[in-house]
């Protein structure tokens, strides 16, 4: 669907609604509302109702922003400093670069040990896979988004076991 979009970005339509750009980004609504509070180039035109109109330019900027927080972990005042750093003209550079997703490298093991039985299921489906990752993906750009998306399900579940410890020793003090 990411292609369909992008290819529809790219046959020249002038405007696009917030939800449109939404459905290209896959970004939620206050996350661009939010973004245009933090970002001085993001500013997209409203017509005569009060509706956001994004032209090409403020999705390019969109991507880019995107890309800073979530492929290259900046935070919202770094992305903002490299933002600034950055000339409308420069951004083309950079987008050509961000269709290649950025390689992570391979996740550490988890030293902690291995939740019990019941515990398991809630974080990983029981089985040490996630139902909405394929098993093997083609091509090495799908490799290493794979690889993502699995570093990522392992540091949440990190952070599912840290929470599940505070619990239960908040749950043992209390008894």
């Amino acid at each position: 669907m990411a292609r369909a979009n992008l290819k529809r970005l790219e046959e020249g339509k002038l405007y696009y609604s917030i939800s449109e750009v939404c459905g290209m980004t896959g970004l939620e609504q206050h996350v661009l509302r939010y973004w245009e509070s933090e970002f001085p180039q993001l500013r997209p035109k409203k017509n005569r109702s009060g509706n956001r109109a994004y032209r090409n330019k403020e999705i390019k900027i969109i991507r880019y922003i995107k890309y800073l927080l979530y492929d290259e972990l900046y935070t919202i005042p770094g992305a903002k400093k490299k933002m600034a750093e950055a000339n409308v003209s420069d951004l083309e550079g950079q987008l050509s670069l961000i269709r290649v997703p950025p390689t992570r490298p391979a996740p550490l093991p988890d030293p902690e040990p291995e939740p019990e039985a019941s515990d398991e299921g809630i974080l990983d489906g029981g089985n040490g896979s996630h139902p909405d990752l394929p098993e093997s993906a083609p091509g090495p750009e799908a490799d290493a988004e794979e690889a993502r998306l699995r570093s990522e399900l392992d540091r949440l579940r990190s952070e599912l076991r840290e929470v599940l410890a505070v619990l239960e020793s908040a749950g043992r003090r209390s008894s």
